[in-house]
């Protein structure tokens, strides 16, 4: 047999299938490039070759492609447009969830739930793992219902909190729903002059079905699994308008009641820091403004409140473990499911400062923190140094004890946010990134700033060296993070921990010579197993290593690290890690109609991803890399997006008529209408 092309995983010989098939390409550095839609802007993200050649420079001038030579190029994608699926009957919010509304005639939602039952579509069976595991990949719901028949409903909310607050919307309604008491009859009712309290808990005239609670799930719960970090729409309506900081219940604090700065720098007063919050881009004075609360000429009316750097909150890291903040797949229930494998520091997905100010309700909540999340931080992203610190304003004023530190993206690489100066581009700034984790630090008063941050920009022009001992005496820094590829290298080449230690004795050094706080610094790349791990912090000298793709792809990376193994996971054990995120995402999207496809296309998302781990039992070497793709084998299927929303069924549902999936990286689409019969594969789940 021929010898496998480069990056192909060494199988062992009797799993090797002799039928050759074309291998699915999976091109990271073409799906980070593509960005899609950025949050908020409407503009299409660019490749990476469209802005530096292949030696760094200018790309040269290209012509207009034509559609062959755009199908061509279309292994990532770049359209990311999911429409809402909502049911074909709506229904008043508060009427759903049992509760008056308080609008009364002036509500433009429906209020009859008998007429939205009628028309919601069947509830669906939430299984557990075994109910599902022998089940063809067509999913639960084209198998016998029978199955379900013997269980009880179970709604993963209810289940969790003793409450579900979508009511008669859960799409698992039988789980908290029983027969309502016949109404009593006039005779029977005590007169009263008030009976609107009793009319709000009474079951609406002629409805079969009353809701019912858990008292003591809601009491034994209520602390211990409600999501923190939650932003009232009366706050955003406020930011969107331009006054935080004029109305007693949005906390929005001036620099100068949470001032923080290293030794030396002076407060910013209360005026200056409501031009900064009203402002969101940066000018000539703002400019100067900020230069002159970094620079040590305070304003008149400054306040001496400020903490020091060295009375900050110290970040204790070291041998924990660290999931990095991953766009659109690092959300709530995926951070949790990394949880509950063992992460003990996690990070919400990059936020735009300028979307944070203008109270954007999805970026707000990136900030959704859950209680089993130990440490948590929020990752920024900006280049206007007015903006940038407004944002960390609002977050400090909003989260107060919620958040555990706050970090500056200075190491995204695609172009959108290369362009505006932001992301991996500040390595090229060093004056303006001072200025922004000086000026971020203040504002968060005891909570540290880190600074995720890349080895350069250009190949052969690594920076990093220079600027990482200057981020924490000079600038304020509590946290390092240092990715030890170019932003022009991507994912082409393996990362260069030869040089993050290089980086690490900088910074030792200068923290030794001055009898600096030490600070913690984590490595980045290529981290995929355990032994990968720990070689690499035995030779860095850093304190661990931040997991990104290597947690995508095989999110139980993390008991691996702690047990110092590789696992060997079973199907039935990875089933079960799909079954939690789904429940996961459930709880965290809700278990509404939309919640439930919003739940679904994360999901798949995260199959899509996933679906690359090659089984370590196959493989005749270890450790695993993370670059190998598998050649065709026995015990493992190739599965693509079809597959993946088949297995979200499983959970989740039959998708709807109208839904659509297609994952970030190359592969066959799944689209309901036009595809072929679901039952064409009977083989059983073997991913």
């Amino acid at each position: 047999m021929d010898a496998p092309p480069p990056g192909t995983a060494h199988v062992k010989p009797e799993f090797l299938l002799p039928i050759s098939t074309a291998a699915v390409l999976h091109d990271d550095d073409a799906a980070e490039g593509a960005t899609g839609l950025l949050r908020g802007t409407g503009v299409r993200g660019e490749r990476e070759e469209d802005a530096l050649d292949r030696d760094g420079g200018a790309a040269p001038a290209r012509t207009k492609r034509t559609k062959a030579q755009k199908r061509a190029q279309s292994g990532a994608n770049k359209g990311w447009r999911f429409g809402k699926v909502v049911d074909g009957v709506d229904l008043c919010f508060h009427v759903a969830a049992g509760e008056g509304c308080n609008l009364g005639e002036q509500c433009r939602n429906n209020h009859d739930v008998r007429a939205y039952l009628a028309a919601k579509p069947l509830d669906i069976a939430f299984p557990r793992t075994e109910d599902v595991q022998h089940l063809p990949l067509p999913g639960a719901m084209d198998v016998d219902i029978d199955l379900y028949a013997a269980r009880p409903p179970v709604c993963p909310v209810f289940e969790e909190t003793g409450e579900c607050r979508f009511g008669f919307q859960c799409r698992f309604m039988g789980a908290h729903t029983r027969p309502a008491p016949p109404a009593p009859s006039p005779a029977d009712v005590p007169f009263s002059t008030d009976d609107s309290a009793a009319d709000k808990d009474r079951p609406e005239p002629g409805l079969h079905l009353e809701l019912v609670k858990d008292a003591d799930k809601l009491a034994r719960t209520m602390l211990t699994n409600a999501e923190a970090n939650r932003v009232s729409p009366h706050t955003l309506k406020l930011l969107r308008t331009k006054k935080p900081g004029q109305e007693d219940d949005v906390a929005m604090p001036a620099a100068a009641t949470s001032a923080t700065e290293p030794e030396g720098l002076p407060p910013a007063s209360p005026a200056a820091a409501e031009t900064i919050s009203e402002s969101t881009a940066v000018t000539t004075d703002a400019d100067a403004l900020i230069d002159q609360r970094t620079a040590g000429a305070a304003p008149p009316d400054a306040v001496d409140g400020r903490v020091r750097f060295r009375e900050k909150n110290r970040l204790d890291w070291a041998g924990k473990t660290y999931l990095a903040p991953l766009t659109t797949v690092g959300n709530l229930p995926f951070r949790r499911l990394c949880v509950s494998y063992g992460a003990d520091i996690t990070c919400g997905e990059m936020g735009l400062a300028t979307s944070f100010l203008s109270g954007s309700k999805e970026e707000w909540s990136l900030v959704r923190r859950h209680p089993s999340e130990r440490t948590f931080g929020v990752q920024l992203a900006g280049s206007k140094v007015a903006s940038v610190v407004a944002a960390a304003e609002a977050l400090a004023g909003e989260l107060g004890d919620g958040v555990d530190f706050v970090d500056l993206n200075c190491g995204c690489p695609i172009d959108l946010v290369f362009k505006t100066g932001s992301g991996s581009a500040l390595l090229d700034n060093p004056n303006r990134l001072g200025k922004l984790v000086r000026g971020m630090s203040r504002a968060l008063g005891a909570v540290p700033v880190t600074v995720k941050l890349r080895a350069g920009v250009k190949d052969g022009r690594n920076t990093a060296h220079k600027l990482m001992p200057r981020l924490g005496p000079e600038f304020g820094a509590g946290g390092l993070t240092l990715h030890g590829r170019s932003r022009q290298q991507r994912y082409t080449k393996l990362a260069d921990w030869a040089y993050i230690k290089e980086c690490v004795d900088a910074v030792r050094a200068r923290e030794a010579d001055e009898d600096l706080p030490r600070v913690p610094i984590f490595g980045g790349g290529d981290a995929f197993s355990a032994a990968g791990y720990w070689d690499c912090v035995a030779a860095s000298a850093v304190d661990g290593v931040m997991v990104a793709r290597g947690a995508l792809i095989k999110p139980w990376i993390f008991t691996e690290i702690k047990e110092h193994r590789e696992w060997d996971i079973s199907a039935r054990e990875r089933l079960e890690g799909v079954r939690r995120y789904a429940e996961y995402g459930l709880t965290h999207f809700g278990t509404d109609t939309a919640g439930v496809n919003s739940a679904r296309r994360y999901l798949c998302e995260a199959l899509s991803f996933q679906y690359r781990y090659v089984p370590i039992g196959i493989l005749e070497t270890l450790p695993a890399r993370i670059n190998d793709r598998a050649p065709a084998s026995r015990g493992r299927d190739e599965l693509g997006g079809r597959d993946w929303v088949r297995i979200s069924e499983m959970f989740l549902g039959p998708a709807p008529a109208a839904w659509s999936f297609t994952p970030k990286h190359r592969s066959n689409a799944y689209e309901s209408q036009g595809q072929e019969d679901r039952g064409e594969r009977g083989q059983s789940l073997r991913w």
